[in-house]
């Protein structure tokens, strides 16, 4: 059966339909408050816990973890794998190429007059180009919603919604990138994926049993 992008919106609603809402109050916050502002307010929410819990979620929205994720789907599945793997290269290479085109500056460059004002945790290494998007924060996204869409228990894309959230709001808690930054980078991961899976699931190829199967062979 050809699947239609609203057949999968409606597979991973339990992660679009929140993800809409809060996107919609990101974008009022854009548009009510200068880019200064909405920085040294999420700069100003600091705690230890934070500090350390941030520093290491993060690194969920690294290349790394990326990997090892598509290849623990291609234990039990090639078409999972596939699925997930190829919506994390297109989504990444869009996110690095709108990178070098926008070629902004990030905070620590950004606010360099005031770096006095800005807290930074110790241990983390600053970045000071390619702000935007948020490349962590497209991976985190883009495997949320990939997730939620091969998941049988659909809910669960509600909790991969908080943890991609949590990936993204870690990137401007340790001030390696701006609000829109992350807005821009949860874009890229949602509306590509879907437009994506919905064009590549489609193909004969992914249906057959063969594509069904992965490394481990099971009954």
């Amino acid at each position: 059966m050809k699947r239609s992008i609203t057949d999968v919106l409606k597979q991973i609603n339990f992660l679009f339909i929140p993800y809409l809402i809060v996107l919609a109050a990101c974008l009022i916050i854009a548009a009510v408050f200068t880019k200064e502002q909405i920085y040294f307010n999420f700069n100003s929410w600091h705690f230890a816990y934070g500090d350390t819990f941030f520093a290491l979620w993060t690194n969920m929205g690294d290349g790394g973890v990326c990997v090892a994720i598509t290849l623990g789907l291609l234990l039990y599945s090639y078409r999972k794998g596939f699925l997930l793997g190829t919506s994390f290269i297109l989504t990444s290479i869009i996110a690095q190429v709108m990178k070098h085109i926008v070629a902004t500056q990030r905070p620590v460059i950004f606010f360099k007059a005031q770096y006095s004002k800005i807290y930074l945790i110790k241990g983390v290494e600053m970045l000071e180009t390619m702000s935007f998007p948020s490349g962590h924060t497209t991976s985190a996204f883009t495997a949320a919603v990939v997730l939620t869409y091969i998941t049988p228990r659909k809910a669960w894309g509600l909790l991969f919604f908080i943890m991609a959230v949590l990936v993204g709001y870690s990137r401007m808690y340790l001030s390696e990138h701006f609000f829109e930054d992350v807005v821009g980078g949860s874009a890229i991961g949602v509306f590509i994926t879907v437009f994506w899976i919905t064009w590549i699931d489609n193909k004969v190829f992914l249906g057959s049993p063969k594509w069904s199967m992965g490394l481990i062979k099971t009954r």
